[in-house]
């Protein structure tokens, strides 16, 4: 039987470099907490002036990118903090590392030799600043790769092709797309590129002080993934970009060790020498491991700048609609996941126009307008939308006379605005009637055994309640917000356990018997709903959908 015990001593430490800060989590052999530690990017590293921690170029539609250098300095910062809070560094035996899925990094040539020479008494940002060929990082907010998706999709055989093969049809945010750009409109960048990093490979690469290899999970956000064979399909490399297999380099799967330690940080901070560094992954996967997602029917609901739905499915079952990843903590299992762009700022820019700018006059309007809305349905995008395709735009509805026999018959009329309060029920009603109907039509389990919510929302009570209202089953929430950081060093101590026992061992054996000690445990907040109103919202989820797919039809962009 394995071993899947860590030293009484033990550290893990795992960061998640995220849209808007970057975060650490350490935790003892037992799983509880003892640092933490976080940097926000447009407060703390004012000079890059991020807005939201990224660069919004209006003059070319929908081009959303963040400056690479700046999640240099966040790690380098990040380090000193935790130094300062007494963290012994000696006593890590493992990190890892979440990352905002589908940002790419682009190394310049020669950067290998920066990388791998750098000066313990220099400043990481210092060293590593002139190390990329273009200064700017496209995000997975980024929306400006149309004409690319559609000529990847194109040479693919079309957009369920390419899904069969690569567990997604192509989005403008995934990698494939960002890289044809590069490559058509700034073909000196990409001939300047040696290797060619996910944000979360880029930060393993600077961990271990040579390139990182991309995992198989967050390698399954880039369109260029055979999804079945957990390999780089050559057709899709092929119809992205010349030279693109030796720019990426070789996969690998995510509990695999990526390198140790650099001796940078062992002199700077006094890492071990042995510490491991495993390989770090996208910020969903990385959720799922901190949530202890392990079976199909646990289904998670994401709340934060891009809002998610993602739980385990034992078959592969590829759609257009939704994405599939490798299980990052189960080789026997697939990932599936629904995202949403408009996620907090979108309910912020809501709560600013409709509640005073107050999540106190905003819980109160939501407590006080009924379940339904009176058949009031909002469509709010304050950014492109990924699901559905749609533009930026508010659009709102009115299906008159809402009753259980008669709604589905009934016509939705369009209107300019609601009262101030059906705004508020709309945003969030909407938002959930969309991913259960979604997230039902990918094959997920609906209703859910159980939800476990994350995010930052997942603490509003008034949000959870339709949330459990809409779904009909109990809503739980963890002890820590933070599940993407917390994920990943769990996957630090997880791969460790793998390291030692030579061969893959199951998640959740690292953590048997040590969830009641731990942050991650879940905890009861919401029973389900009133089986009635669950029948109700059934009916308003179809007429809903019934207006989503006109509005697809009509302005939609995929």
């Amino acid at each position: 039987m394995a071993d899947c015990s860590l030293p009484q001593d033990a550290l893990s430490l795992g960061f998640d470099c995220s849209t808007q800060s970057m975060k650490a989590t350490v935790l003892d052999s037992d799983f509880r907490i003892v640092h933490s530690e976080a940097v926000y990017f447009d407060a703390e590293l004012p000079h890059y002036e991020t807005k939201d921690g990224v660069y919004r170029d209006e003059s070319i539609d929908g081009r959303i990118v963040s400056p690479t250098a700046m999640w240099v300095e966040a790690l380098d910062l990040l380090l000193v903090k935790l130094s300062q809070s007494n963290l012994d560094f000696s006593k890590i035996v493992a990190v890892s590392g979440s990352a905002q899925q589908h940002g790419s990094v682009y190394w310049k040539t020669g950067a290998a030799k920066i990388l791998s020479t750098l000066d313990s008494e220099r400043r990481l940002v210092d060293q590593l600043g002139d190390a990329f060929s273009t200064k700017e990082s496209p995000i997975w907010m980024d929306s400006s790769t149309t004409a690319q998706c559609r000529e990847i999709e194109k040479a693919m055989g079309g957009a369920t092709a390419l899904s069969q093969l690569t567990g997604s049809c192509a989005h403008e945010r995934y990698t494939g797309p960002q890289i044809r750009k590069i490559f058509q409109t700034r073909p000196d960048v990409y001939h300047n590129t040696e290797r060619i990093s996910l944000v979360s490979s880029f930060v393993a690469s600077i961990l271990i002080g040579v390139y990182a290899r991309i995992d198989q999970t967050d390698g399954a956000g880039m369109n260029l993934m055979d999804i079945k064979n957990s390999a780089w399909s050559k057709e899709a490399l092929e119809a992205t970009a010349p030279g693109l297999a030796d720019k990426l380099g070789e996969l690998a799967p995510a509990h695999a060790v990526a390198g140790v330690i650099s001796p940078y940080f062992v002199e700077r901070f006094q890492f071990s020498k042995k510490c491991l560094v495993i390989q770090c992954s996208g910020d969903n996967p990385n959720s799922l491991a901190g949530l202890t997602l392990s079976s199909p029917g646990d289904l998670a609901i994401s709340l934060g700048t891009s809002d998610t739905v993602f739980g385990i499915m034992n078959e592969l079952k590829p759609r257009i609609e939704g994405h599939i990843f490798p299980n990052p903590v189960d080789t026997e299992s697939y990932m599936v996941m629904l995202v949403y762009k408009n996620g907090s700022l979108t309910r912020e820019d809501v709560r600013n126009r409709y509640a005073e700018k107050s999540w106190e006059v905003f819980n109160k309007y939501l407590e006080q307008t009924a379940p339904l809305n009176d058949g009031k349905i909002g469509f709010y995008y304050k950014e492109h939308e990924i699901l559905p395709p749609l533009p930026v735009g508010y659009h709102r509805y009115v299906v008159e006379n809402v009753s259980t026999d008669a709604l589905e018959g009934l016509q939705a009329k369009e209107v300019q605005a609601f009262d101030d309060p059906s705004e508020v029920r709309a945003i969030i009603e909407g938002q959930f009637l969309s991913m259960r109907a979604h997230a039902e039509r990918f094959g997920m389990p609906i209703p859910p055994k159980r939800i476990i919510a994350t995010g930052g929302a997942s603490t509003n009570r008034s949000i959870l309640r339709s949330m459990s209202s809409i779904f009909g089953c109990d809503i739980y929430t963890v002890q820590q917000p933070d599940s993407a950081s917390l994920g990943a060093a769990l996957r630090a101590a997880h791969g460790w356990v793998c390291d030692k026992n030579g061969s893959f061992v199951p998640m959740k054996r690292v953590y048997e018997g040590k969830l009641e000690k731990s942050p991650l445990s879940c905890r009861l907040v919401m029973s389900a709903g009133d089986s009635e109103l669950v029948s109700n919202y059934a009916l308003l989820m179809k007429k809903r959908m019934e207006i989503e797919n006109g509005l697809v039809q009509k302005i939609g962009r995929c």
